[in-house]
């Protein structure tokens, strides 16, 4: 009995221990970084600091920061979101959570002011099309965690620059109607023979293919570059609002 008792304590508090990633050697964060390069990078940018894919490289993680988190995080990927599972062997994945462990967590705050670019944002428009914390638009990504999520280099080149980086959500497509009205928007699906559609004015539509003319989809963004209308001073402010949203 007293073997029994022992045996679930030692159990038990075995459970209770976090996981240890094994593969942490100097010899496993460079094998761990070039793995991360040549699959991890194309979205979440060759730094681990952000593209279509989070920024990894701040040491906060949206989905859990243990490394138990990651592991999983990495093998069985994330629910709804474009993080797909990884089926790699389990030292392979501990090398790159070791990797991006390694990485400077210290990243250099923006240089704006943050209530300056909460008016900018406010000010011009930006709201019409994108959410935050609850309120907005839907036409363009929901920013209410975009500082948590992006790196300041990837917000700056999605001002700057918008069609760097579309997520195909976010793609345009457009083409006639069967009355031969010209029409634009969003693909919320599509198959072989129809297409549904959330148009300019956020309504969704639902169209057979067989009775659309020109149809095409063009990877580019509807969001209008502020690279010519935006000096440092004001850019760097909206930079720094956005690299602030940051909820728990």
């Amino acid at each position: 009995m007293r073997t029994l008792v022992a045996l679930i304590w030692t159990a038990s508090l075995a459970a209770q221990q976090p996981v240890r990633n094994p593969r942490t050697s100097p010899e496993d964060i460079a094998l761990g970084a070039k793995t991360f390069r040549s699959h991890c990078a194309p979205c979440h940018g060759i730094h681990a600091e952000g593209g279509r894919g989070p920024n990894l490289a701040s040491g906060r993680f949206y989905h859990g920061s243990s490394d138990a988190n990651l592991l999983t995080n990495i093998t069985e990927g994330i629910p709804g979101t474009e993080m797909p599972a990884l089926f790699y062997m389990e030292d392979r994945v501990w090398q790159i959570i070791a990797y991006i462990r390694s990485l400077n967590a210290a990243a250099e705050p923006p240089a704006g002011d943050v209530a300056r670019g909460a008016e900018l944002f406010r000010s011009k428009g930006c709201m019409g099309c994108h959410r935050v914390g609850g309120a907005g638009g839907g036409l363009g990504p929901d920013l209410t965690g975009a500082g948590k999520i992006r790196s300041i280099e990837h917000l700056r080149q999605s001002i700057v620059d918008p069609n760097a980086d579309v997520q195909p959500r976010y793609w345009v497509a457009s083409f006639k109607d069967d009355s031969g009205k010209p029409v634009e928007g969003f693909v919320m699906n599509e198959d072989t023979y129809s297409v549904q559609l959330m148009d300019m004015n956020q309504q969704l539509h639902s169209y057979q293919k067989a009775a659309l003319h020109d149809y095409k989809v063009e990877k580019v963004s509807k969001m209008p570059s502020y690279k010519d209308s935006l000096t440092d001073e004001p850019l760097n402010d909206l930079v720094a609002y956005l690299a602030s949203l940051r909820p728990e």
